[in-house]
């Protein structure tokens, strides 16, 4: 199963963006994108590539579900 997370773009420096996935910063590759990027662009990351640019609030409906899933994961507090 492949995962695609949503980040978004500090910066840009050629064919590589800084981006923050989740308050970490990351390098993402633009190459597979063929379209321009520019800081406050949300993208798709996928293994280090951005693979979609995305619309702000897909991004964080996307981001709100993931932290939905997370938060069902976690085991749960007996003391």
């Amino acid at each position: 199963m492949c995962l695609a997370i949503p980040a978004k773009v500090l910066s840009v420096e050629g064919n590589v963006a800084t981006v923050d996935l989740a308050g970490t910063r990351a390098r993402a590759r633009l190459d597979a994108l063929g379209e321009e990027v520019h800081a406050g662009d949300w993208l798709l990351i996928h293994t280090g590539f951005a693979i979609r640019r995305l619309d702000p609030q897909d991004a964080q409906e996307t981001l709100r579900l993931f932290e939905e899933l997370f938060s069902a994961l976690e085991p749960e507090d007996d003391t």
